[in-house]
């Protein structure tokens, strides 16, 4: 978990786009096949996918379930020897280029959150309809688009689990998501300082570089602070994912200060380059869309404060 957040630090320090596309491909879309999928659909599907010979998809978020996973309206209904999936499917990166996608369904509607599991979908199958994209403020050189099920008929051992432990299984990841998109947002952050440092240096005013001036000053000292902390809570919650510990707490917090703290980053570095920071001439502007995108997957910040404050204060 250190080394995937160090590739997606780096990453994210260059190009969002590519960063969400690549994480995405190395976690989401491939991490329940490793885990659950049969031989055959590692052979086919998994091992191309190491090789970057095929594509994948995280099929989670819909219309009108993003946090509240336990109303999604897409459901598994299994026939004989098959599960026949139907419902929507939004915000789905890599959407138009996967060759498979890693689908949340629910077997019983009535059972809310408790009877979600997680099924393969390949390419091609008939019933699975990829939408249109979605023509998004940043992080625009990543697919992301609408999938939709209409009767699509899945073989049983395409669900990946056992059944009923979607939400379990769920769980067991999102800590990793939460950790990985700080680690995204430490690299916007860094980047984000980087372009703003440079211009202030170069920028004169008053006869002197703007670098110069304490109000200057004063934002580029916040903006390194922040991604000294950023760095310190991401990487401790990487850690102890890898040494096997529960890190809920952690990896809420990482994900709720790294990502705030690059959208203040992105912010302050705009101010900074002033006119120019509106300019589509250079980067700043990039990364001050990109960080919007930052604040959503993996749990919005005030979800992430609930479930801080849940961890702190325990059951009541």
């Amino acid at each position: 978990m250190v080394l995937y957040c160090i590739l997606c630090e780096e990453l994210a320090r260059g190009s969002m786009s590519l960063a969400m596309t690549v994480s995405m491909q190395a976690m989401m879309a491939t991490d329940f096949i490793y885990r659950y999928g049969t031989d055959d659909h590692k052979k086919r599907l998994l091992i191309p996918a190491l090789r970057g010979e095929k594509i994948g998809a995280f099929a989670l978020t819909e219309p009108n379930a993003g946090s509240d996973l336990g109303a999604i309206q897409t459901t598994a209904t299994r026939q004989g020897d098959s599960w026949v999936l139907n419902g929507p499917k939004m915000w789905i990166t890599n959407a138009s280029n996967a060759d498979f996608f890693t689908v949340l369904a629910s077997t019983d509607r009535t059972q809310g959150i408790k009877a979600v599991d997680f099924f393969l979908v390949e390419k091609g199958t008939p019933g699975l309809i990829v939408g249109k994209k979605i023509d998004k403020l940043g992080v625009r050189a990543s697919d992301t688009g609408e999938l939709a099920f209409d009767n699509c008929k899945i073989p049983l051992t395409n669900l990946l689990g056992t059944q009923g432990s979607g939400f379990k299984n769920l769980l067991s990841i999102l800590s990793q998501i939460r950790v990985m998109t700080g680690a995204l947002g430490l690299g916007l952050s860094r980047a984000a300082l980087a372009a703003a440092t440079e211009y202030s240096k170069q920028r004169v005013a008053f006869e002197r570089p703007i670098a110069k001036f304490q109000a200057i000053q004063h934002k580029i000292a916040d903006m390194a602070a922040d991604i000294e902390l950023s760095r310190l809570i991401v990487y401790y919650a990487a850690w102890l994912i890898d040494n096997g510990k529960r890190c809920t707490k952690e990896a809420a917090i990482a994900k709720l200060f790294a990502t705030e703290a690059a959208n203040h980053a992105a912010d302050e570095a705009s101010r900074i380059f002033a006119s120019y920071g509106f300019a589509m001439e250079y980067p700043i502007q990039r990364h001050f869309r990109d960080a919007r995108f930052l604040l959503l997957g993996g749990g919005t910040s005030e979800i992430l404060r609930n479930i801080i404050a849940s961890e702190v204060i325990g059951k009541i």
